[in-house]
């Protein structure tokens, strides 16, 4: 017995350790875009404070949504794949809000550029600053950039240090999440590839699966309720 006893402690002991090391890990700032290592469905979304364009504090909570979330990370204003999937998730946006999502999307750029850099200033969304990875971080998307990638960006007249305020040279996986109004993930997609983004039809599917759930629960709640006054004779 107390043999078995040891055995189970020692199970849980390298459960939770392996578990702490995985963690510390996920958050790590990875060598490369492939190597990152993101929150998948099923695993709780992490809390973190990011900045809005005025510069002022934004912080999510997953212990008190009000909403579900539609969060997408994205590299920055001055990437043209970005801009374009921003543009394309225009088709999706309607209809997400119509099913009650909060849309957020977060980059590496400071406040002061969030629009600014843009090719469509106008574009109407949350876009908020993780200019000091906490998000990126929390999320398991941070990569940093190399040297060589850092000068030939330069030649393109884009400059990391500057769009970030900052000198780490660390982007985001693009990287799109669904997180339910408990907190938990329900639907993930990261790409390593930057110039392959998620669909406007996939998030829909998804989103759409996620609310018919809802509401099939919400039905199965009210239904046993009314049972259950009636069993009573309310």
């Amino acid at each position: 017995m107390i043999q078995k006893s040891l055995l189970l402690a020692a199970v849980f002991l390298v459960f939770f350790v392996g578990s702490a090391l995985a963690q510390s890990q996920r958050t790590d700032i990875h060598p490369d875009a492939s190597d990152v290592q993101p929150l998948l469905p099923g695993m709780q979304a992490p809390a973190f404070e990011v900045f809005s364009v005025e510069g002022q504090s934004v912080r999510f909570d997953p212990e008190n949504m009000q909403k579900p979330l539609v969060l997408t990370f994205f590299r920055g204003g001055w990437c043209p794949y970005c801009n374009l999937h921003l543009a394309e998730l225009r088709k999706a946006e309607g209809e997400l809000k119509e099913m009650g999502f909060d849309i957020w999307f977060i980059s590496i750029d400071r406040p002061e550029v969030l629009y600014d850099s843009l090719e469509q200033p106008d574009i109407g969304y949350t876009i908020l600053s993780d200019s000091g990875l906490e998000a990126t971080r929390a999320f398991g998307l941070a990569f940093r950039v190399s040297d060589e990638m850092v000068e030939r960006y330069k030649t393109y007249d884009i400059d990391l240090e500057a769009a970030s305020g900052e000198a780490h040279h660390v982007l985001p996986a693009p990287s799109t999440f669904i997180i339910a109004s408990d907190g938990m993930i329900r639907f993930q997609y990261t790409n390593p590839d930057y110039a392959v983004r998620l669909h406007p039809d996939v998030l829909l599917a998804a989103a759409r699966a996620y609310d018919d759930e809802v509401n099939d629960r919400l039905r199965r709640q009210h239904k046993a309720n009314k049972a259950a006054k009636s069993s009573t004779g309310g």
